[in-house]
Order: structure tokens, then C-alpha cells, then sequence
């Protein structure tokens, strides 16, 4: 394990990454357990098995797992019309908004555009965070109320005037709005909270004592991870403590649970076993497979099933996974269920390096160097006469903003102020390295005249304001 903890050693020191847990567990069982850094810098706590972090998006297949326990009950299904359970959703399209399944928001092909929902959905713990003051953020919190119910939530996405991507399960964009929708789906058909149907029939029954959405149920346990959040100085990346955990009532199926190593790795089994953890059966082996099947592609070799990315053909074998970010959170969650292996990596800094620590995680696991690429993407011809094409400012409704230009040697996308020359490796798609090494991956997509007007970026498809001057 040295070369890997040099490894993370060297990407916690150029990050500012305060503290970081890395998991491995083969079979079930704990093979490599590890806390670096500190949970909290200034009392230099250090990081165990037992510390609480965020794991942000990684609660979205926690919700799909809860979907999946009821239509095992016989109370819905995933081909199910939203508009069934619930008869208020509609988007600007009300009749495509018809069309919308169940298994569409579960899978982000339901083809709403990203909205500016959640900030609202946390506008009352982001506007007395001190922290949000002095961070890059610059989101408007005042252009609307607060959003604390799925009925306003649902009234929000009625009033906005955006287009559909395409026809629902046609086109996949990450929609948080979506899981949200999700999360009052299961309160309606279960007859309770989302909180306590989920600590009822999935934290409880698997024995994740830890693994909570407010922090405040944890009672007096200590064990709990400060956050971080940073800002750009003249002096370069200032690294400074945020503690308050921000909340969304109304958005928390999208992605606010906590949890801990040890939780994390207990929870993975589900996965890796086919529904069990230890001798609790979760789910049936077939709503399990129904998670990972292929309802969206990603690139061109990974899809996107129920609540996870899906590699079917990864090293021989398969891998789950997906992460999570929000303020002071950077998570990953993998299962390669053909080797016995789960991994867990858990940070306490937005923006930290976590995809890269987890690649260095499967690859020690898989006992490969820890900087083995986990996806390649082959160089692929394309005619300098339609990169014109893809020049531009695209933006999402989330505020994600990027601009794709001319460079000396071809086309750069910039993006969080930085520059990043685009390599051709598909038809309309690009990939481009991360200062870590790390390989990225966008696709432009073409309307029906075949003009360029969106990208997918970070698994949402932004779209196309203005070409460049």
C-alpha cells in the first residue's frame, strides 16, 4: 500500500485537501482501512472508519434502491407515469411531461435541462453560511423563495420557461430535479417521510448506525468531519474551514446523506452480493441487475443504469460507481462485483481530487500502479474545417458555464478559469487531461439541421448561447 499513500500523500499536499478515507474491502471484508489528514485541521482530529463525511450524489442510488423496494411490494413501477403519483408535475411541455416515467427520472433521460432549483432548495442554510461570503460562489440566491416542499418544487419547475431536451428517454442529462421528484414519489406511495422510509428499509436493516441527513441525529457523537471549502487569492488557492452542512428539505433524495467509511463499505455489499448485506436481504437480486442495466450512455463504454455509472466491460469484469460533491464534500462509491471488490473514498473539501483517488484505489486493489488510466480514449481523425463548429459559451441552468475557443494547436475548452486544449476522440467528441492526469470526457450534440447546440459536460448537457466573436 506505500505506493498508494504516497500517492494520496502527493495529491492531499498539491489539493490543500485537509482529510481524506480510503476503503477496500474483498468478500466483505476489510482489507485496506485508512484515514489521512485530519477531519479537523485546527484540533488536528484525525480522520477513522467511523468519521462522518457527506457523500452527496451517491444518496441518489439510496433513493433508487428505495424505489426498487417498492415495486418489489407491488406498489409501483418504474414504467409507471410520474403524473400517476404525481397528478401536479408538468413542465413547459405538459404533454411530453405525460410521458415521463419513473424509470426516466432514475436513469436523467427524463429530458429536463438542468434548473436552478436546488440553490433555492438551499437558499435558507446557504444565506447564513459566513463561508458563502468569502468563497467564488456568485449563484443569486434573492431571484426566488425559498423552495422547503415538493410542492413548491413542483409549482417552480411548472412556472419555468425552458425546452425539453428530447423526447423523455431519448436524451441524458443529470437532473437532480429529478431525483427530488423521486423522493416525493416514495413519500406518496409509502405514506412516509423520504428520511424515515429510507432509515426504515434500507439504513437501518443494513446496519448503518451512522449514516443520517442532519448531523443533529447523531446525537453526541463527536466522530464527525469539519468542512472545507476554498478561494481563489493573488497568493493562489486559500484552503479555509466552512462548517455548516448545507440543506435541502425538499431536494434531499437528490443528495445530502452522511455516512462513514465503515457505512459505505456495509452498504456496497448490496451491490457486490446481489441485494444482501451480510445476511439481510435489501433487495432481490433482479431489481439489483434492473440498477445497472444500460438505459443511457455516458462514453463510449460507460452507461448510466438506475443511481450508478455502469462499465460492463471494465478489466474483465464490471464496475459501479459514482461520486458526490457539494460544499466540503467530495465522495466516491465503486463495486468491481466479479473480483469481490468495493471501494469507498471519502473527502471533506468541494473540489478535491476524489475521482483520482479512487482510481488509485481500484488500481491498488486490482494490484495495478496506482496511476493506471481507468478510462482511454483513442485519438480519433476529424476535418479542421468543422471546428468552427463548436465554438461558444454554453451554460446549464445550474450556473455551470463553459467556453469552447480556437488554440494555437486546435480547440480549448475553458472552463472554472482555466484552460484545457480538446483532443478528438469520437464523432462531435473530445476528451482533455486534468492537471492530475485525469482524462475527461464531452460530446457535442447537433440538432435536427445538424447545427451544434449543446455539449454534455459533466454529465449535463449545457446549452449553446452565442458563438464566439
Amino acid at each position: 500500500m506505500e505506493q498508494l499513500e504516497a500517492y494520496v500523500g502527493k495529491l492531499m499536499e498539491t489539493a490543500k485537501l485537509p482529510g481524506a478515507f480510503i476503503g477496500i474491502a474483498k468478500a466483505g471484508e476489510h482489507v485496506y482501512t485508512k484515514g489521512f489528514g485530519y477531519r479537523d485541521a485546527e484540533e488536528q482530529a484525525e480522520v477513522t472508519l467511523d468519521t462522518v463525511f457527506g457523500i452527496g450524489s451517491i444518496t441518489k442510488s439510496f433513493t433508487c434502491v428505495a424505489i426498487m423496494q417498492l415495486q418489489e411490494a407491488g406498489k409501483l413501477s418504474v414504467n409507471d407515469p410520474v403524473v400517476q403519483y404525481l397528478p401536479e408535475f408538468r413542465t413547459k411541455d405538459a404533454e411530453s411531461s405525460k410521458r415521463i416515467t419513473i424509470a426516466h427520472l432514475m436513469s436523467h433521460t427524463s429530458g429536463m435541462p438542468s434548473m436552478p432549483t436546488l440553490y433555492f432548495a438551499m437558499r435558507r442554510s446557504m444565506e447564513i453560511d459566513p463561508a458563502l461570503q468569502e468563497s467564488d460562489r456568485n449563484f443569486d440566491l434573492t431571484a426566488h423563495e425559498p423552495i422547503d416542499t415538493y410542492e413548491q418544487l413542483m409549482a417552480f419547475i411548472a412556472e419555468l420557461d425552458v425546452e425539453q431536451l428530447g423526447e423523455p428517454g431519448t436524451e441524458f442529462s443529470y437532473s437532480n430535479d429529478g431525483y427530488a421528484l423521486l423522493g416525493a414519489i416514495i413519500e406518496r406511495v409509502s405514506g412516509q417521510t423520504y428520511e424515515s422510509y429510507l432509515k426504515e428499509h434500507l439504513l437501518d436493516p443494513a446496519g448503518m448506525g451512522h449514516t443520517v441527513f442532519l448531523t443533529l441525529d447523531l446525537g453526541d457523537y463527536e466522530n464527525i468531519t469539519t468542512l472545507y471549502t476554498s478561494k481563489k487569492t493573488e497568493e493562489g488557492k486559500v484552503v479555509f474551514a466552512a462548517p455548516l452542512w448545507w440543506d435541502a428539505p425538499a431536494m434531499r433524495a437528490a443528495g445530502f446523506l452522511k455516512s462513514t467509511g465503515r457505512d459505505m463499505l456495509a452498504y456496497a455489499e448490496i451491490f457486490r452480493t446481489g441485494g444482501k448485506v451480510g445476511e439481510t436481504r435489501i433487495l432481490s437480486e433482479k431489481s439489483v441487475q434492473q440498477m445497472i442495466g444500460n438505459y443511457a450512455g455516458l462514453e463510449p463504454a460507460r452507461h448510466y443504469g438506475f443511481g450508478f455509472m455502469v462499465t460492463p466491460q471494465f478489466r474483465g469484469g464490471t464496475l459501479i460507481e459514482h461520486g458526490g460533491a457539494l460544499k466540503g464534500i467530495a465522495a466516491q462509491l465503486c463495486i468491481l462485483p466479479e473480483e469481490k471488490i468495493t471501494c469507498i473514498v471519502l473527502t471533506n473539501l468541494d473540489g478535491a481530487p476524489s475521482a483520482e483517488l479512487l482510481g488509485a484505489t481500484i488500481n491498488t486493489a486490482q494490484s495495478l500502479p496506482v496511476d493506471e488510466p481507468i478510462a482511454i480514449y483513442p485519438d480519433y481523425p476529424v476535418a479542421a474545417d468543422t471546428l468552427q463548429d463548436f465554438l461558444g459559451e454554453y451554460r446549464s441552468g445550474e450556473g455551470e458555464m463553459v467556453q469552447v475557443s480556437s488554440g494555437e494547436t486546435g480547440l480549448v475548452v475553458t472552463f472554472a478559469g482555466a484552460d484545457y486544449p480538446l483532443r478528438s476522440v469520437g464523432a462531435d467528441a473530445f476528451s482533455f487531461q486534468m492537471p492530475t492526469g485525469l482524462e475527461k470526457w464531452i460530446r457535442f450534440v447537433r440538432d435536427e439541421a445538424g447545427q451544434v447546440s449543446r455539449v454534455a459536460f459533466h454529465f449535463r448537457q449545457l446549452i449553446k448561447q452565442s458563438k464566439e466573436a
